[in-house]
This record gives C-alpha cells, structure tokens and sequence, in this order.
C-alpha cells in the first residue's frame, strides 16, 4: 500500500480510502469483515458522510469493528455534512454543521474527526459563519482538520477568505470514463466537445494550493450509471486495453482501474464504495502499480478521448 502526506496536516494516509456509503446493506459480521479486510490490505482512511443512510452507515461502521481507543487510533476517520436528504437542499450553516458533526461523532463513537468536509456547494452559504462553526469546531477537539467535496475553485477561494484553516481536501468524481478534470487541457483549444472547460480546472487549481483531491466513483462512467468495467457492450475497447494490462501486471481489471488515477502525479486517493471484501483486494493491488506513460494514454484514448 501506498502512503502519501496529505499536506498542511500530520496525516500519512493510505492512497486507497474505504468509502462506507453502502454498508448498510451489510450484516454486523459482513461489515466487519469488510472494515478488517481493508486494514488487513494497509487502508487507514474510512470516509463518510451524515446522509449515507441517514447516518445508519457510521453506526453500522462503528458497532461492526466494536469501537474503541486502540482501533481509534489506527484510523483516520472523515466526514461529510450540509445536503439534507431526502428533501433536496443544502445547509452551510453553523446550527447545522455543528449539530451534524455532533451527531457524527455519537454514531461513530469516536471524540473527534480527523477530516470534515462540506458535502456540495450551498448556493446560500454564509462563508463567515460557516469560518465560526469550523473554528468552534477545532477549539473544541472535535475536527481536526477541514476541506470540501465537489466544489470549484472559487467556492473553495471564497471559503478560504474567511476560513483561517486551510481547507486540505476536495473530493471529485473522477474515473476512466469520467475525466472532465482533465480532458480540456489535453484538447486545450480545440473545436470539439472534450475541450469544454467543465470544471475551471480545478484538478491544477487543487495542486497549486496543495488540496489532496480524492476520487469518488473511481469505476463508474456518468453519475451512477454503473461500471464500466467488464461492460463490453458500451466499453468494449477500454475493457480490452485493460484486461491487457492486467495481465501484464498479474491483477485484475479493478487493479488496474485503480492504478490509472493513482499513476497520475496529483497523488489522487481513491475512494473505494464496493461491498465486496474480495474487490477491495483487487484495488488494493493496485496501490503501488506505477503504469508507464504509454499504457496510462492507452487506456484514456481506449475510453473514447482524444489525444491530439
């Protein structure tokens, strides 16, 4: 496994994060079985939010692996809050975010975060009182650290102008069918759909102010239109480009899936969401595989890009 610095903090993490979003579709042994499998395999990163099942999935999470200091202590445990589900908006406020990260911290019996993030951009953000909740918050103990998820880089500028920590993490979606992070600067000025700026590049912006960007749906293609792995109707030449690597390498598809985001130099996590102890596995052997440069432009060509 992998460990890289996640800058401005003390935390060495593991480049593989075990994403808890569907762990309540687990039994109490499955769960635990799934949370020791990812130990066992050298992850020390479990993500989280409020909303993933109503804050069932940090339950789950912390009754499975029966928490207490001496495991506390080998985790980095992060968080999400503001999208209130299911009816439909956003809160950044200070009530809200306290009393979120209040209720997070009883379900995962733990006394504080190592990371909380602010799940999706509240178009009525108050950027000062969320810099009084976030302050609050680290006086107290209870968050050590702070970053976002899904926001661009002025959100994350206007944020950062009242904040006085600086935000450390953006967690994107981001996966081999999924590339708008950087598919504009590669067609950069080109007359063609993948020179589109969809995203005010913020994967550059995230590097020059040192943000660790995590990936989340790092197999799916669109938003949770399923995997693109071993989809040879709608991937067939992607899957082939990969199975052929992965036999190089001796792993699976999944491996090299993996592989792909954490060849790229911004030292990406990837936020694993699978159920499947023996899945995580197969990400994890992809930790540490370093793809040349010709494989890693062969599979993002294999997926229907263009290199000009």
């Amino acid at each position: 496994m992998k460990y890289i610095n996640i800058a401005n903090t003390d935390l060495q993490v593991s480049n593989i994060i075990m994403g808890n979003m569907r762990i309540p579709q687990l039994s109490l042994p499955e769960a635990e079985n799934l949370i020791r499998t990812a130990m066992d395999e050298g992850i020390n990163f479990f993500d989280h939010a409020d909303i993933y099942g109503k804050g069932k999935s940090e339950e789950i999470f912390s009754e499975a692996i029966q928490m207490n200091s001496s495991i506390r202590e080998k985790m980095i445990l992060q968080s999400k809050c503001g999208i209130i589900s299911p009816e439909g908006y956003f809160d950044f406020s200070k009530a809200h975010i306290i009393e979120s990260v209040n209720g997070i911290l009883k379900r995962l019996k733990t006394d504080y975060l190592d990371i909380l993030l602010l799940h999706r951009p509240d178009a009525l953000m108050e950027p000062a009182e969320v810099a009084e909740a976030f302050e609050e918050l680290h006086a107290s103990g209870k968050v050590k650290y702070f970053g976002v998820s899904n926001h661009n880089p002025a959100q994350i500028e206007l944020l950062q102008k009242y904040i006085p920590h600086k935000l450390v993490v953006n967690q994107l979606q981001f996966s081999i069918a999924h590339t708008p992070m950087i598919d504009s600067g590669i067609a950069l000025n080109m007359k063609i759909d993948q020179a589109v700026n969809c995203d005010s590049s913020i994967l550059e912006y995230c590097r020059l102010n040192d943000i660790t960007m995590q990936a989340w749906s790092p197999y799916q293609h669109g938003f949770f239109e399923g995997s693109f792995l071993g989809d040879i109707e709608r991937f067939p030449k992607l899957n082939e480009v990969i199975d052929n690597i992965a036999k190089k390498y001796g792993v699976t598809n999944t491996g090299i899936a993996t592989a792909w985001i954490t060849r790229h130099p911004a030292n990406i996590q990837v936020v694993l969401g699978t159920t499947k102890a023996e899945r995580l596995q197969d990400a994890c052997k992809g930790s540490e595989i370093k793809l040349t440069r010709e494989e890693w432009y062969q599979i993002y060509k294999a997926a229907g890009n263009i290199v000009p």
